[in-house]
């Protein structure tokens, strides 16, 4: 039922690498300069970089359609950005200003757009899990051909509920896609230390649940794999698993040191496996872009992301009003 895959090669044009190209770029230099701000003193709490794992969101969002929903974990700046959440909304919300999408309430985990079928940012490990199983289920009832994209780290495989809720997509047929973002050191032990099982993938054989890993440096071969995915939920058979290998280049907080690998296995990632730099030889070497193109798109990049740091300076705090807003009960 599990198998691994061969990184095959999407058919794309020279429009469509660049759009992933300059896709995962702003999600580089925007996570660069939440870092710089969290430095700064401007963004305070818990601080989750994407950087290194550019490739993953970035692939699985083009192959969705209009009406696919998303579901993650603390690591979601790149899931907002990748789906189409404004750069400006998201920064203001990492510094606590009513310009952010929850108005400054939520930061950095826990940030909502119903109109891009964002449903967050959980920083509860694994929670996210049955609730991304809830919105397929939606769509199910509805009679709609939507999927959800699920995602969760290697650390968060190992939780309880993600089996009872493999267990209820496979019972009910949900058309859910669980994304295991496997950047091979959890919170911050290897994964080898933490997991028996090295192909996380398989493990929804038991329930019939179909898997494949997939290289999630390769935004070519992620946009594959979620293409398969999606034509499987979407003809009704059910959920799917891709365990998509990554890596992230930063500790797994602003405040982990990341002690616990070398410096000289970082640097080698950096340099052999980097998702936006693979891109770029592509878009090079097929003559879809020349450097100074690319050179145009960083530029144009960096505006953007300086642009949302200055909306977020200037956007005010929340008034203490807003305390007593957006309450359930």
């Amino acid at each position: 039922m599990a198998a691994k895959r061969p990184a095959k090669k999407s058919n794309v044009s020279g429009e469509e690498l660049t759009q992933y190209y300059r896709d995962m770029l702003l999600i580089r230099r925007f996570e660069e300069k939440a870092g710089q701000l969290y430095g700064m003193g401007l963004i305070g709490g818990f601080c989750h970089l994407y950087i290194g794992q550019e490739a993953v969101v970035v692939g699985l969002e083009a192959a969705t359609k209009e009406g696919d929903k998303r579901i993650t974990s603390y690591r979601d700046h790149g899931h907002m950005l990748a789906c189409g959440m404004e750069a400006n909304g998201v920064m203001a919300e990492l510094t606590g200003r009513i310009g952010g999408y929850s108005k400054g309430k939520g930061g950095s985990m826990h940030m909502f757009s119903k109109e891009k079928h964002f449903y967050g940012g959980h920083g509860i490990v694994g929670a996210q899990v049955p609730l991304g199983a809830g919105l397929s289920f939606a769509d199910k009832y509805k009679g709609t051909d939507n999927v959800t994209f699920t995602y969760f780290g290697d650390g968060a495989s190992n939780q309880g509920q993600v089996y009872e809720t493999f267990n209820m997509a496979a019972l009910w047929e949900l058309p859910c896609i669980f994304v295991i973002e496997n950047n091979q050191y959890a919170m911050g032990t290897a994964q080898a230390r933490s997991t028996s099982s090295q192909d996380i993938y398989k493990r929804g054989e038991a329930f019939g649940i179909p898997g494949e890993m997939v290289d999630g440096m390769d935004v070519l071969a992620v946009k594959d794999a979620g293409e398969r995915a999606v034509k499987h939920c979407r003809a009704g058979k059910g959920p799917y698993i891709l365990e998509v290998k990554t890596y992230r280049y930063r500790g797994h907080s602003m405040s982990d040191p990341a002690k616990y690998r070398t410096r000289e296995e970082v640097q080698k990632m950096r340099e052999e496996r980097d998702p936006i730099e693979h891109v770029r030889q592509l878009l090079l070497t097929g003559k879809h872009a020349s450097e100074d193109d690319l050179k145009a798109i960083d530029k144009d990049i960096k505006a953007v992301v300086n642009a949302s740091a200055e909306f977020a300076k200037e956007s005010p705090l929340p008034d203490e009003a807003e305390l007593w807003t957006d309450i359930y009960a």
